[in-house]
Order: C-alpha cells, then structure tokens, then sequence
C-alpha cells in the first residue's frame, strides 16, 4: 500500500476551482486549472496566484545563528540587514549543492529559511548535523506555515487594497510582517517567475482565507490561480533551477552558473577549497541554455551530441509560451560551453538541431 500524499491547506480550494491534482515531491498539487499556457502568460501579462505551501521552513536562531548559517551556506549572510532576503545555496563537504533557499532576516539573532518541498528532512537533518554545542537552535517549522505567491504585473496593484503596509516601500529581496486582509503574513518580495510579484507566509489555518481574499480582491485585474506546470515553464523561461534538475548533491555553483552567489571572499565554509580549486582548474561541465533549431522539445533526461559524440544531457526543457521556441537547459562539456555552438539533442532516437544562447531566455 502507497504512502498517503500529503496536502497543503489550500487542497479543498483547488479540487473547487477544478485543478488538476498530482503528485510532486510527496504532495498532492495543482498541476493547472484552465492550461499551463494560459496560466503562464497571464503570470506575464497580468498576474497569477500559486500555492506553494509545499515548500518547507526552518528556523536558525541564537547568538551563534549567524556564524553557523555562513558555514554552511555559498552567499554571504553577513551583509544581510534586517528584513532582508538573500537567495543561496547550502554547500556539502565537496562544494556540492544540499538545496538552493531563500534566508530571510527575521530577528536580529534569527534566519528563516525557506527550502524545498522535496529537500525539507534531508536539510532540515544536514542543519541539525552540524549544529555542534554553540548557542543554536534549529527548528524545522515547516507544518506552521503556508505560502502564496501573488505573482506579475498588477500584484502589487492587486494587494495595496488588502493592506495598510506601503508595498512600495518593499524592495526587491526585502520582506515586511503586515495584516493582508486581517491576516498576518510576512510579505516577501521575492519570486520564481521573473515577474514583479510577492511570497505570503502565513498560518496554516488562514491560507484559505487568504487564498480567497486574494482571488476575490484580483478578479477586476484579471488574476488567475495557477499551477505548478506554469510555474516551471515560468522559472524555465528565467533559466532559474530546479533542486533535482540543475541541482543535485554532486553539482557544484560554478557548474550551475550560480558563481554570482558563491562568495569565495569569506574565509571558512563547507566546500571552500574544492571550489576554490575547481575555479582555478577549469569546469569539466557547465549548464547552457539551448534553443531548438528544428522542430521538437528537449526534455530532461535527453543526450546533447556535438560531431556524433555525446557531450552532454537535457535538465529541463519545454516550448516556451512567450516566446513560442522550444528551449531547454543542459549540462555540456566545458569546451561546448560557448554561445552560438550549434549541437543536436537526441529527441526518441531522432537528433534535431539546436544551438546554445545567452541566459536567461527571456527578457521583459
């Protein structure tokens, strides 16, 4: 007999919109609702609602909070104000990638970290690991809390109503605590669409409430709920990574092109000398972004051939809705990883042209 999925809050409100229900990473989740394609351009053009309640929370806090999180993690956690935001990965030993995360500044002494669906016990473990005897506590808080992401042009439009706080005053990777519609949430400016838009957390309890209040307050701009398949051809189209994809144990920053969050500069943290290393060696691969020449859809999983040799495989690919091309990431060789290489994707035994192109795909 299967393990039971396990639901977000937001599961009975889904099933009334007519979601389309299917498993990710243990959970029960929208895949869509009216189309991917319809959901994804509206991210675009007007804004879109996501429940992502999926994804897990673990608090760090103490007098040895910050020194723990900067060895442990590749960006630099000492430039973080409070109720700032930073994106980063947590490093293995090997200067492999645990998870990417987002770490939000909530107390003086006290990081919130918001890991993914998939990753939530491995990396809430891995934390407790490496704990030792300091002044840390390491909570995983992961069943308090739901998260939406109102997310496009006209969120901010669509929220101002529901709040006292000035959403204007939020910069990009800056968080408030605000009443939403007489809930409190911490309001995130931050995304993984690429669009202007914000991340609510909230209590479990009032995720509906809240999904509601935003579904009613955003009909007149146009809002949409949208599912998960939207939100990977959106993050795709951004080249943002997916933690199993582009992302795994063994896949170090460099190769993920993620050097912009790798900060070499601080002096001690896991990985530190293999990256060091790697980035004076050179990269035996490297993540690049396709683009389809002839029709087909690179999928994950596929071989990239250069000359008949097989140089490389397809992490996520999909025709892109804005852009109507089929478009996908792959990790290469480190000699094919050069703009304008022209390569074939093996696609059911068939090989089909495609070429590597500046990232991100698209630009507003």
């Amino acid at each position: 007999m299967g393990v039971a999925l396990k639901k977000t809050p937001l599961n009975a409100a889904h099933r009334r919109a007519g979601a389309k229900m299917v498993e990710f990473a243990g959970w029960e989740m929208p895949v869509q609702y009216r189309g991917v394609i319809e959901e994804h351009l509206a991210v675009r053009s007007k804004a879109g609602l996501f429940d992502v309640s999926h994804m897990g929370e673990i608090e760090v806090r103490g007098a040895g909070a910050l020194e723990f999180c900067q060895r442990l993690t590749a960006n630099d956690l000492a430039r973080l104000q409070l109720y700032q935001a930073q994106y980063s990965l947590l490093l293995n030993d090997h200067g492999g990638v645990v998870d990417d995360v987002i770490i939000y500044r909530v107390k003086p002494e006290a990081y919130f970290i918001c890991v993914n669906a998939s990753n939530i016990d491995k990396d809430f473990a891995w934390l407790v690991s490496h704990k030792g005897g300091g002044d840390v506590e390491v909570e995983n808080q992961s069943a308090m809390y739901a998260q939406l992401a109102l997310q496009g042009p006209a969120a901010e439009a669509i929220l101002q109503p529901l709040t006292t706080q000035s959403l204007a005053a939020i910069n990009s990777f800056q968080f408030q605590f605000a009443d939403v519609a007489a809930i409190r949430c911490m309001v995130s400016r931050t995304g993984y669409t690429g669009e202007r838009g914000f991340e609510l957390y909230c209590h479990v309890e009032e995720a509906e409430s809240l999904w509601d209040a935003l579904m009613e307050g955003g009909e007149s701009h146009g809002l949409v709920a949208v599912g998960l398949g939207a939100r990977d051809t959106l993050r795709l189209e951004k080249a943002y990574p997916l933690y199993g994809h582009e992302l795994d144990d063994s896949t170090t920053p460099l190769e993920a092109g993620l050097e912009w969050v790798l900060k070499l500069t601080k002096p001690t943290f896991l990985g530190r000398e293999r990256l060091l290393a790697q980035k004076q060696q050179g990269l035996m691969r490297k993540l690049v972004g396709l683009e389809a020449i002839e029709p087909g859809i690179p999928r994950d999983g596929y071989s990239v051939f250069k000359d008949e040799v097989k140089i490389g495989v397809v992490t996520s690919g999909t025709k892109s809705p804005s852009l109507g091309r089929a478009i996908a990431l792959a990790y290469v060789a480190g000699a094919e990883a050069y703009i304008d290489n022209r390569v074939e994707v093996e696609i059911r035994g068939r090989k089909i042209a495609t070429k590597t192109v500046p990232l991100p795909f698209y630009r507003r």
